[in-house]
């Protein structure tokens, strides 16, 4: 890494803060020094075993991270022990526009709000665990074998309420293992670290003995990979006091009778005065004066006081240090030789407990790989215990994991809806597969949960997939290699790109991405431009999605454009359905259901009306909407057209039995264009015809008649 402070610049995307760029020379990118540096620290004469072979990239982006690892951290990077490639075909993608649309991790209205489905499922009591299962849920497994083994192993604890209890009461007390064994290889452990590291450890043959007798093969698997490092749990338990303070230099660190040094140390400094007293009984009986002092000053440090009286009588070993009017002041060497004992005692003791606390670390992280495997272990019971607690909490049923195409829910619920919502939930079915039911049109009201059902679709097939029980009386789902997702409106205007164009540039990477094995949720493709515009685009997206061999998806298109539902009538794998609403004395009342068939009504003004949007605006609409309608059905009719009309309408190389739901559709769109424009004209000019009702000609003068006549000429379309 290059010497000093590199150039200042701003990036683009960083609000205008300036950054440090900080020149590195070329040859540390290089593929052979980065898998030199990669060998070396894992010991191995090849990376073939990594499955990095023919991987440059990832060989040079993990020799960077490296390289960067053990320049930064003054212990360098020891604890660094393994290396992974995750192959993308090893786990259902989920790309940040699904993970925010689903609310995987976070919830969308932000402010810190813990309504994502993470916090629903998250019952863990370890921190590594929560690491884990975050990781499960963003990365689901695609390998059935192993999804079938998680699921089996959070059925038993799912069964067992003592084993699930008895489990998850151990893993309370165990610390963040995986990130205590970084610190202790950084050299930034403290001794409360190894306390809790041994702690931690502690709970190890306790949590095997809870796990002796599964069935579970993953269960059994993690019994016999729990280390139980009975030579560090000694170690840490022989060397550091059970409450030792947060830092070695406060002292009292090492246990008594782990070191003779300082055992001896910290008895003289206990015991000085003892140890004085002693002494100078001691000299008094030798020489015989009965009035010698052992006294101190920080000029002389420690001495022998004898009187002017009695000085003839100090033995030839007494070495004269200071003379008084009154007394003379010696000292001897055995008395030198423990005051130097006594003064440098306390330095020599925070010395030595450093020492011996740095050997203990050094002596624990040489079991690194052991601890890890240990804190692994852990924290896959930890995430498998709270899948099953969760399970049992939100009344969730084990999935039925299958390689076909269908997905058959019955009676799925959205799990954090169910949780946060005040109302009692309306659980709904859902069936697809890849011949005959693989696009599901879904018409209904505003509010009436369309949205729902595809984000709990998308949800469950998730939870299923790593390796969760899922919220439903029943479910069968397959492996999906993808979870799409078009849900809701945003722009991102620092990029130059409106809502609609965010809408278009997210639908065009589903076009071009999905395969038979996706499953694609679509939320009102089209809403954002002129309505023969969008319904276009929202037909075209579901017929390629229908059509297309490579990339014929299955695929919940929610939409309010009910020409759609014409689709259902020549593609033979669309079918329509239905969000239920019904109407009671004059209001709307959402039933939530999914069913078969088409809806007939949006229902929009009885949703402006729950917004809270004023009566007299509400009065207004209604009055719009009630004209629309009836000149639409005064007008025009169903007829369908002749045959030349076809040709015209179609175009005269087109087959009119393959078109002619798209005819239907487009008649009826354009009737209800030609019907809102000649409606709102007629609306526009009531007020005209209103205002001259109300005038009666006797009472106007020639004047007023006039004025009036000139103001009405103004308001005509």
């Amino acid at each position: 890494m290059g010497e000093g402070t590199g150039p200042q610049f701003a990036s683009p995307d960083s609000g205008g803060l300036a950054a440090t760029l900080t020149p590195l020379d070329d040859w540390l990118w290089q593929n052979q020094d980065c898998e030199s540096l990669l060998i070396k620290q894992f010991g191995v004469r090849s990376l073939d075993g990594y499955g990095l072979t023919g991987k440059a990239e990832a060989i040079r982006a993990a020799g960077s991270c490296l390289r960067y690892a053990q320049e930064t951290q003054r212990a360098g990077a020891a604890h660094i022990s393994d290396i992974v490639y995750f192959e993308p075909q090893d786990h259902l993608v989920l790309d940040n526009i699904t993970v925010r649309n689903l609310e995987l991790v976070e919830a969308l209205g932000g402010g810190g709000a813990s309504r994502s489905l993470l916090d629903v499922i998250d019952e863990t009591v370890t921190g590594m665990g929560a690491r884990l299962l975050r990781s499960w849920l963003l990365r689901p497994s695609l390998h059935r074998g192993e999804i079938e083994q998680r699921h089996g192993a959070v059925a038993e604890l799912h069964a067992s309420h003592v084993k699930r209890d008895r489990t998850r009461t151990l893993l309370k007390e165990v610390a963040d293992v995986e990130r205590l064994t970084g610190r202790l290889n950084l050299g930034s452990a403290t001794p409360r670290d190894l306390v809790a590291l041994r702690r931690s450890l502690d709970q190890v043959p306790q949590v095997r003995e809870a796990l002796a007798n599964s069935e579970s093969s993953l269960l059994q698997v993690l019994n016999e990979a729990c280390d139980e490092l009975a030579d560090v749990r000694t170690l840490i338990a022989s060397a550091i006091e059970d409450d030792p303070p947060a830092k070695v230099i406060d002292g009292g660190v090492i246990r008594n009778g782990y070191a003779t040094e300082l055992d001896e140390l910290r008895s003289l400094s206990r015991n000085a005065k003892q140890t004085i007293a002693a002494m100078e009984a001691e000299e008094r009986s030798r020489t015989g004066i009965g009035s010698l002092r052992i006294r101190y000053n920080n000029v002389f440090g420690y001495f022998i006081e004898v009187s002017k009286a009695n000085a003839a009588r100090v033995p030839p070993d007494y070495e004269r240090r200071q003379t008084l009017a009154n007394a003379e002041r010696f000292t001897t060497t055995a008395l030198k030789e423990w005051e130097s004992k006594v003064l440098g005692a306390e330095e020599r003791i925070l010395q030595l407990e450093s020492e011996i606390f740095g050997l203990v670390c050094r002596e624990v992280a040489t079991e690194t790989s052991r601890i890890q495997a240990t804190a692994r272990a852990l924290a896959c019971l930890d995430a498998v215990s709270s899948l099953a607690e969760t399970a049992i909490r939100r009344r969730y049923v084990r999935p039925a994991i299958h390689d076909g195409g269908e997905i058959e829910i019955v009676h799925g619920r959205h799990p954090v809806i169910e949780v946060f919502n005040e109302e009692p939930f309306v659980p709904n079915s859902v069936y697809l597969n890849n011949s005959t039911d693989r696009l599901l049109i879904i018409t209904g009201p505003n509010m009436g949960g369309k949205s729902t059902v595809l984000r709990q679709t998308g949800i469950i097939s998730i939870l299923g997939q790593m390796g969760s029980f899922v919220p439903a009386e029943r479910a069968r789902l397959p492996l999906l290699d993808r979870v799409w997702t078009r849900v809701g409106a945003s722009d991102d205007l620092a990029r130059g790109r409106s809502t609609f164009m965010v809408e278009m540039t997210e639908t065009a990477a589903i076009l071009h991405s999905a395969t038979p094995r996706s499953l694609v949720l679509l939320d009102e493709i089209g809403r954002g431009t002129a309505t023969f515009d969008g319904l276009s685009i929202a037909w075209a997206v579901a017929e390629y999605l229908h059509d297309s061999p490579e990339h014929a998806a299955k695929t919940l298109f929610a939409t309010h454009y009910h020409e759609l539902t014409e689709l259902a009538e020549r593609l033979p794998g669309a079918q329509n359905y239905q969000i239920t609403a019904t109407e009671r004395e004059g209001e709307v009342v959402f039933l939530h259901r999914l069913e078969r068939g088409r809806a007939s009504k949006s229902y929009g003004i009885e949703v402006a009306r729950l917004a809270g949007m004023p009566p007299a605006a509400l009065t207004r609409a209604r009055e719009v909407l009630q004209r629309l309608e009836r000149y639409e059905l005064d007008v025009f009719t169903d007829e369908i057209p002749s045959e030349p009309e076809r040709a015209v309408a179609v175009g005269a190389d087109s087959s009119w039995e393959e078109n002619r739901a798209l005819s239907k559709a487009a008649m009826r769109a354009g009737r209800r264009r030609l019907a809102a424009q000649a409606s709102l004209f007629d609306l526009a000019n009531q007020k005209v015809v209103d205002e001259l009702r109300a005038a009666d000609p006797e009472e106007l003068s020639p004047e007023d008649a006039k004025q009036l006549l000139r103001e009405l000429r103004k308001q005509i379309l």
